[in-house]
Parts: structure tokens; C-alpha cells; sequence
């Protein structure tokens, strides 16, 4: 298949990227790097090459998706794409809180045009990047697909829950005006996406100081940062601090790979969870980086963020079930991994 990547220079994006190519996938990448490097996709083409010599070049376009001539201009230079996998998005809760306006504004605005752009080209299958945030706060744990959706507490999550609206009724407006080709939507609801690819090449590297728990940690322990704030110990969780459900960045790869596999039987509109099935508490993400590095990380207790929730894990077994897909990787490889790849690349990409 060909796949139109969006964001596919960024952390999963590029992940996704090598794991598309390993299983024989032709990949274009439109990135505007606001919170990505080139680079990363060179190193993935590497990477392929060293399995597979004649794995082709990575078309590349630095577009911002809100550029409609820019999107045009790519579809009118590639060939018929087959699918959009859509990664490209604001991504930081704390951030989306201050900034409300720029996120509904990037990521809806955004991905409506690009909807718009590839319905217009005739490529309607669209994998869409969207998060256990639409979950809001849930009432039942493990959190299965059947769970409703809830009052998100934050802005981020609000625009993964509208665009997830958006393309559901995309959807069934084909299938209710009997169109020939109606819409293909998969939604991957991801839980928190931590590690790095085992060859330490390729991995998470955020402009500034991270928002996420793992390259926080990762920078304490090559020293960039003095300690790692943890934020809240008075949650409703065994140790007080907010309990997640992390999962391999490269499992959560391999999942995008699979969810081709409904694209091509027409599944229609298709949900699913990417997750591990367990909890993990701040606390506990600190003692198996601990373990399986040999180091100790320094830690601060902080107030609460706004919009953050007690806790939030998955049931995976529809993705099993259906896609074929489970997880692989447990929480010290996801530390190792991590570690692996920041003490590598110590300033990320620059190397």
C-alpha cells in the first residue's frame, strides 16, 4: 500500500515509518517539524536498509497541514495514496490548557482540511492517532472500547474526541447517501507511549522541557535536568501519584501496521485501544527506570497539573482479537529502551 504519513518525522510518526517500510509499505511524510526533526526520518530509512536493501527514499514535505496548497501539491506529486495515517497534532495536555485556541485551531482546523483534501484525491481510509483522553475521567477501570466517552478535562483531549466525532460522521453520511466508496475510519485510542526503538537511533526528543514522564526522566538521569517533578502524591492510587498505562512505542508501531489490515477488509468505522492492559504509577515508572539502568533519579513532589486524572488503563483484548495485535514489551525494556536512546543522543537529534 501506499501511506500518506502526517507527523511521520515526530516520536511515533517515526516509528510507525520504519515499521510501515519493514513490512513492505511504500511511505510518504508530510511534517511541518514544529516538534520534529528530518533527521529522524534519515535514520529510519537506515534502519529499513539494514533488513531490507532496497527499501525505497522517504518522500518528504515540510507542510503544514493547515496549508491547503501545500497538501494539494503533495497529492498532486504522489501517486494515489491508499490510506492516511494521521499523526500530526499539538500533543501536550498541560500546554493545551494555557493554549486553548492554538490547539483547537492547529489540530481541528488542521485535520479538516486535510479530510477535505483527500476526499477530493479520492483516498478515504484514514487511520487517526487519538488517545484514552476521550475517555475523560472514567468511571470503569480496566477501560474498554464500550466505555463511553466523557467529559474530557482538557483541551487536548477535547479535540481528539471532536475529531474522532468528525470522522465517525463522515462515515456513516457515506453510508447513509449509499456511496460507492464510503469512509474507512480506525480510531486507535493510545494510552502513554513511552521507550525508544532497542537500536537507540530513533526515540522521543521534545522542544524544551518535556511534558511527558519518560524524556522528563530521561533528562534528570543524562543531566540535563536537576530532578524530575512528579505532580500530585495525593491521587486515589496505591502510592498517591497518577497511575497509567504505558506501552512501547515500537508495539504501538507494529499496532498501526496491523490497523492497515482493516483498512484493506473495509471495516468501515473501527475502534480501538492500544495498551498494555496494566497500571503503572509514577512512582513505579521511577523504580523500574531505576532497576533496569542502574541509576538513581532525584524527585520532587509538585502540586497537581490541571487537567490531569487519578488513573487510567486499558483492556486490549478487541485489538487482539481483531487486529491480531498485543502488546510485547514490559515496563523495564520501555525504561531501558528510553535510557538507551537518550544517553546515545544526549541532545536528541542535534547532535
Amino acid at each position: 500500500m501506499n501511506i500518506l504519513v502526517t507527523g511521520g518525522a515526530g516520536y511515533i510518526g517515526s516509528h510507525t515509518v520504519l515499521e510501515l517500510l519493514l513490512a513492505g509499505h511504500e511511505v510518504v511524510v508530510v511534517d511541518n517539524l514544529s516538534n520534529a526533526s528530518e533527521e529522524s526520518l534519515r535514520r529510519v530509512l537506515e534502519l529499513a536498509r539494514e533488513e531490507k536493501p532496497d527499501v525505497r527514499e522517504i518522500p518528504f514535505h515540510n507542510v503544514d497541514l493547515r496549508d491547503r496548497a501545500g497538501l494539494e501539491k503533495v497529492f498532486a506529486d504522489s501517486k494515489p495514496f491508499d490510506c492516511c495515517i494521521h499523526f500530526a497534532g499539538l500533543k501536550a495536555v498541560g500546554e493545551s490548557v494555557a493554549k486553548p485556541w492554538e490547539y483547537y485551531e492547529n489540530n481541528i482546523g488542521g485535520t479538516l482540511t486535510l479530510l477535505d483534501v483527500m476526499r477530493k484525491h479520492n483516498c478515504k481510509s484514514v487511520i487517526f492517532s487519538s488517545s484514552a483522553t476521550v475517555y475523560g475521567d472514567p468511571a470503569v477501570i480496566p477501560i474498554t472500547e464500550d466505555c463511553p466517552k466523557g467529559q474530557c478535562t482538557n483541551p487536548y483531549g477535547w479535540t481528539k474526541s471532536m475529531l474522532e466525532q468528525i470522522m465517525s460522521d463522515l462515515h456513516t453520511a457515506d453510508v447513509k447517501a449509499g456511496a460507492e466508496k464510503p469512509w474507512n475510519v480506525v480510531l486507535l485510542r493510545y494510552f502513554n507511549p513511552i521507550g525508544a526503538h532497542p537500536s537507540g537511533r530513533i526515540g522521543e526528543d521534545p522542544n524544551g522541557i518535556p511534558n511527558n514522564l519518560m524524556p522528563y526522566i530521561t533528562q534528570v538521569a543524562v543531566g540535563k535536568l536537576d530532578h524530575l517533578n512528579v505532580f500530585g502524591d495525593d491521587y486515589d492510587t496505591p502510592d498517591g501519584t497518577g497511575v497509567r498505562d504505558y506501552i512501547h512505542v515500537v508495539d504501538l508501531a507494529k499496532g498501526h501496521v496491523k490497523a492497515l489490515g482493516a483498512v484493506e477488509r473495509n471495516c468501515g468505522l473501527a475502534v480501538y485501544n492500544l495498551g498494555t492492559g496494566h497500571g503503572y504509577s509514577v512512582l513505579d515508572v521511577v523504580k523500574a527506570f531505576e532497576k533496569a539502568n542502574g541509576l538513581k533519579l532525584p524527585y520532587v513532589i509538585q502540586p497537581r497539573r490541571p487537567g490531569d486524572i487519578a488513573a487510567c488503563y486499558s483492556s486490549p483484548d478487541k485489538a487482539k482479537r481483531e487486529l491480531g495485535w498485543e502488546a510485547r514489551y514490559g515496563i523495564e525494556e520501555m525504561c531501558r529502551d528510553a535510557w538507551n536512546w537518550q544517553k546515545n543522543n544526549p541532545n536528541g537529534y542535534k547532535n
